[in-house]
C-alpha cells in the first residue's frame, strides 16, 4: 500500500495549480486582511462571553476562508466539514495542513450564526467593495438594477396557517410546538412568475455597468415587486441607471430626477396602449448595456454552486445571500484582474 509523504503531497498540490485551482488565485490576489478584521471584531464580541475553560477560539484568517469555501461551493456545514478534511485544495486555502485539526460543523456553524446576528455578511461586503475602490477597480459607470429569486426549502402548511403568517401571526398550534416552529419560515413568502411558483427570497442587486461588480444589494421576500427596493440601492453619485420594465412608474421616474441619475428605464406598453416602433427601438438599444446584469446571476448559479439556500428566516438568508454577493465580487475581481474567468471546479 502507498503511503502519504510530504513530496507526494506537495506533488499533488502542484498538479492542482496546473489544473486551475481557483482557489489558488482568490488567495493570491485578494487582500483578505480587512475581511478578516471585521469578522474578527464581531466574533470576539460573541466569544468573550464563553467561559474561560475549554477549547481556544480559532484563528479569524482560518474561519473566514471557511466561511467564503462554504457558500464559494454553497455547501451545508457537515458538507463543508467532510470538504475540508477530504480535499487537499480546501485546506490549502483554509491555510491548513493534513495533520491539522479543521473546524467541525457545529463550530462552523456557530461561526457563521454570529456573522449573521450582526450583519456580518453586509460588512465583508462593504469592506470588500473599499478594497476594489482603493485598488482603482471601480470606475465611474452607470449601474444596472435587477432582482433574482433565492429559493428555500419549501413550506407545508395550511391555508389557515399562511394566513395568519402573512398577518405578521404566529399559527397558535405552533407556539405550543417549539421544535415544529424551529422549522418554520415564517419570513419567505411564495410567488408566482410565468406561471411558475416561487418560495422564498429575492436578492435585489446594484450592478456596475462596465465592470459587472455588485455595488449594492437588498434582501426581500420572494413577494416584494422588483421596483420596491430600487429606491433604496440608488443613490445620488450613481450617474445613469439600466433596468428593466418592471422598474417603470412615476415613483421611480420622480426619485432619479431628484438624485440626478439618468433614466435609462426600459419603456413598458399596457393593454391598451402599445410600444411605437421607436419605442421599441429605443428599448433594444437599451438592452444592450442592461442584458449584463444577467450575469453575475448566471455566474452564481454556474459556478457558485446553484442560487439556493437551506436555512430558515430571514436573518440567515440574508446573510447567505450577502456572502453569496461577496463571493461573486471575490471572483470577478481575480477575473478582471488576470484576464481568466474563475469557473467552478
Amino acid at each position: 500500500m502507498n503511503q502519504y509523504t510530504f513530496f507526494g503531497d506537495h506533488a499533488a498540490l502542484e498538479s492542482l495549480t496546473q489544473h486551475g485551482d481557483r482557489l489558488v488565485e482568490l488567495s493570491k490576489h485578494i487582500c483578505w486582511g480587512p475581511l478578516v478584521a471585521v469578522a474578527e471584531k464581531i466574533w470576539r464580541a460573541g466569544l468573550d462571553k464563553k467561559a474561560p475553560c475549554g477549547p481556544k477560539p480559532w484563528s479569524a484568517d482560518v474561519m473566514v476562508r471557511v466561511m467564503v469555501l462554504k457558500r464559494l461551493y454553497n455547501l451545508s456545514d457537515e458538507q463543508m466539514e467532510y470538504q475540508l478534511r477530504d480535499r487537499l485544495s480546501f485546506l490549502r486555502f483554509a491555510g491548513l495542513g493534513l495533520g491539522d485539526a479543521v473546524p467541525d460543523s457545529r463550530t462552523i456553524w456557530l461561526y457563521g450564526d454570529q456573522l449573521a446576528k450582526a450583519n456580518g455578511a453586509s460588512e465583508l461586503f462593504e469592506a470588500f467593495h473599499q478594497q476594489l475602490a482603493e485598488r482603482g477597480l471601480l470606475v465611474k459607470e452607470g449601474v444596472m438594477v435587477d432582482a433574482t429569486f433565492v429559493e428555500v426549502p419549501r413550506q407545508r402548511n395550511s391555508r389557515e396557517d399562511n394566513a395568519k403568517i402573512k398577518q405578521g401571526e404566529t399559527p397558535e398550534g405552533w407556539l405550543k410546538q417549539p421544535r415544529k416552529l424551529a422549522q418554520k419560515d415564517m419570513d419567505a413568502r411564495w410567488t408566482k412568475k410565468n406561471s411558475q411558483s416561487y418560495y422564498g427570497y429575492k436578492d435585489h442587486v446594484k450592478v456596475g455597468a462596465k465592470t459587472k461588480f455588485i455595488h449594492g444589494f437588498s434582501v426581500t421576500p420572494a413577494s416584494t415587486h422588483d421596483s420596491q427596493a430600487m429606491p433604496g440601492l440608488i443613490v445620488d453619485g450613481d450617474s445613469a441607471v439600466h433596468a428593466d420594465s418592471a422598474y417603470t412608474g412615476e415613483t421611480i421616474q420622480t426619485d432619479l430626477l431628484a438624485k440626478g441619475v439618468h433614466n435609462y428605464i426600459h419603456e413598458k406598453g399596457t393593454a391598451t396602449t402599445a410600444l411605437t416602433e421607436e419605442q421599441q427601438l429605443a428599448n433594444r438599444r437599451k438592452s444592450k448595456t442592461r442584458a449584463r446584469v444577467e450575469h453575475p446571476f448566471a455566474f452564481m448559479e454556474k459556478s457558485l454552486g446553484r442560487i439556493y439556500n437551506r436555512c430558515i428566516g430571514r436573518v440567515r438568508n440574508e446573510y447567505q445571500i450577502g456572502m453569496m454577493n461577496l463571493c461573486y465580487n471575490l471572483c470577478r475581481c481575480v477575473q478582471l484582474v488576470t484576464g481568466r474567468a474563475l469557473c467552478k471546479v
